[in-house]
């Protein structure tokens, strides 16, 4: 652990110097002269002074330094039975073009584009495009109901909507043009144009002059060249699941995004230019943000863009098809995945049907990596199963094993030790640092490193209220956990009532407010039970109007419902429960927790300030019933 510890010993004391150096294998318009500014604290930034351009780095300078021929891009798509790849010669040219149509229809430096597609090269081309001229792009997943997309339409206020005519799922088509119409309704602010990329699965209605048809525009277009802008300028911002009401736009910007994210490469990922790197995410997750688009582009690897599942397009042996066609070196998923291929294939007998002697790399991330899961990957694949914890606010790993610098022995449930640039401590609820071994709040002290989140858009204050303000001098991550005396750190879970769904994180507030505008609902909890498949889902709990004396299970189906309409089938919620009452403390305080436990087969003490221990036992045979 040497050589690590020095390295990270070095980012936290001098860390004008170490991200100074990494900063050197980015291409800069103009050099910065300063690393940090800590003028503004908490509000620091990275490379104040400098200029590039995101786009250029990704794209125009491998083809300037003689990577033009090599792929840049891989486009699997078993629902489709398509398989395509982009050279980088390809992709600028694509791009460039993008970027030109955007700019004909008004999108200039510091304009938004929200970004709403399934996963096909056009995403990622529209996101670089957006990139290439200064404009800031927001994914929105494909997943997600016009109601989730209006909010993030009404926050980020678009100049420009690029979307397609439908996603594919393994069972059917997905429109996702009626779903934009319906967002664009609710939402009171009107993008000039949307920008519409027609599918053969499914044509969408094209209302002129909004909607503009994608070839149409791109053949008509004159090409873009890249735009510089200040380091600090905003990249994009990326909506990410908190409490009720106006969502949290994560902003991330273009100087120390890139930095951060080409050093995590190498580092991290031990991966290198010419070599193939595939997340298996969307675009839509900030996985799809940081290592399916941005990484491995800036560090000249050729990523994969795959439209499938990892079961059932067609079978459970979709992973390791992949990784031999295309010569994988490193497969970065979340263990749900691997959830569902153990599922199907127990015994791993599918794995023997392809040559995986090019595979070097597993990475597993966005949820807690259980001990099975970590066990029958690594005995069925023999490589390194590499389990390491990070955020949408950071966009790249907080705690890792750092394969590329000094691999550490792999402890089953540890995602290892902080990677350099975070100072993570564990702290009790005075603030104060817990030893060795005791459960506390997993904080970050700031600064930040480079690549985090620098603010939420256009919400300073918000910024400040959810992450800084818990302890001066610290970023709250929300989970929870505690270090070994070898300096491993274990993530035990999320400190607040947002779930993680299949690497998903989604607000149970936001579930509670739509179940409670049910004509029929009084009150209601949601709470995140374990899965063996996704790790967390919903369950909620419901308690009625006095009077109601209609069907239960028809209340239950509507409340089902009703989330899967306002929030997309990725929510996952299948049970609702109607009860007579909800635990609570004296002061209100719904008892989710002790909720959770019972769900899960825990039996945790009932806490004191509880004020009805019986109603709390009323529900145990219900919450363990969907066990």
């Amino acid at each position: 652990m040497g050589a690590y510890r020095e390295e990270w010993r070095r980012s936290i004391e001098d860390p004008e110097g170490f991200w100074g150096e990494a900063a050197k294998a980015i291409r800069w318009d103009r050099e910065p002269t300063r690393v940090l500014d800590r003028s503004n604290p908490p509000f620091y930034r990275w490379f104040p002074d400098g200029e590039l351009n995101t786009c250029f780095n990704a794209v125009d300078r491998h083809v300037e330094e003689g990577r033009g021929g090599q792929a840049a891009l891989i486009y699997d798509s078993p629902v489709t039975g398509t398989i395509a790849s982009l050279t980088f010669t390809e992709l600028r040219d694509q791009v460039a073009r993008c970027a030109g149509a955007l700019r004909a229809l008004g999108v200039e430096r510091g304009d938004r584009v929200v970004i709403y597609m399934p996963m096909v090269p056009e995403a990622v081309v529209a996101m670089l495009a957006s990139a290439r001229i200064g404009a800031v792009h927001s994914v929105v997943f494909g997943g997600f109901a016009a109601h989730e997309l209006a909010l993030r339409i009404e926050d980020a206020q678009p100049k420009v909507v690029v979307s397609a005519s439908c996603g594919i799922e393994v069972k059917r088509v997905v429109e996702y043009k009626p779903l934009l119409d319906a967002a664009i309704d609710e939402s009171s602010h009107k993008p000039e144009h949307c920008l519409i990329l027609q599918r053969p699965q499914a044509a969408a209605s094209l209302q002129a002059p909004r909607d503009v048809d994608w070839v149409e525009a791109l053949s008509n277009a004159t090409p873009a060249d890249c735009v510089p802008v200040a380091a600090t300028d905003p990249l994009y911002v990326l909506y990410t699941s908190g409490t009720t009401g106006r969502p949290k736009g994560v902003v991330r910007d273009n100087g120390g995004h890139a930095v951060a994210l080409r050093w995590s490469m190498a580092n991290v990922y031990d991966t290198h230019p010419g070599e193939v790197f595939w997340a298996a995410s969307d675009v839509g997750w900030v996985v799809g943000h940081s290592y399916i688009v941005y990484a491995p582009l800036l560090a000249g690897c050729t990523t994969v863009l795959y439209e499938g599942k990892p079961v059932g397009t067609p079978d459970a042996g979709a992973y390791w098809r992949v990784i031999a066609q295309h010569g994988v070196k490193t497969l970065f998923t979340a263990p749900t995945g691997f959830r569902a291929v153990k599922r199907e294939d127990p015994e791993g007998k599918l794995i023997g049907d392809y040559d995986l002697s090019g595979f070097k790399y597993l990475f597993l991330a966005g949820e807690r990596l259980d001990p099975e899961t970590y066990k029958w990957a690594s005995e069925h694949l023999a490589v390194p199963v590499v389990d390491h914890w990070w955020q949408t606010e950071t966009g790249w790993p907080i705690v890792a094993n750092l394969m590329g610098m000094d691999p550490l022995a792999i402890k089953a449930g540890s995602p290892t030790v902080p990677v350099p640039g975070y100072d993570v401590r564990v702290l009790d609820a005075t603030g104060q640092e817990v030893p060795a071994g005791t459960e506390g709040a997993i904080m970050i002290r700031t600064p930040l490193p480079p690549g985090t989140l620098s603010t939420l858009w256009r919400n300073d204050e918000n910024f400040v209220q959810t992450y800084l303000s818990r302890v001066p001098g610290y970023y709250l991550t929300g989970d929870g956990g505690h270090f070994d005396e070898d300096g491993y750190l274990f993530v035990m879970g999320r400190v607040d009532d947002v779930i993680n769904v299949a690497g998903h994180r989604l607000s149970t507030g936001e579930m509670e407010e739509i179940i409670a505008g049910h004509p029929d609902v009084a009150e209601c909890a949601v709470i995140g039970v374990a899965d063996e498949l996704k790790g967390q889902v919903p369950r909620a709990l419901v308690v009625l109007k006095g009077g109601v004396t209609r069907d239960h299970a028809t209340i239950c189906e509507e409340v089902v419902q009703r989330v899967r309409d306002q929030v997309g089938s990725v929510a996952s919620l299948r049970r609702a429960d109607v009860v007579a009452a909800l635990p609570k403390t004296r002061s209100g305080k719904i008892l989710r927790k002790s909720m959770r436990a019972i769900a899960d087969g825990r039996d945790e003490p009932v806490p004191s300030t509880i004020d009805d221990v019986a109603v709390l036992e009323a529900l145990r045979p219900v919450l363990r019933a969907g066990a």
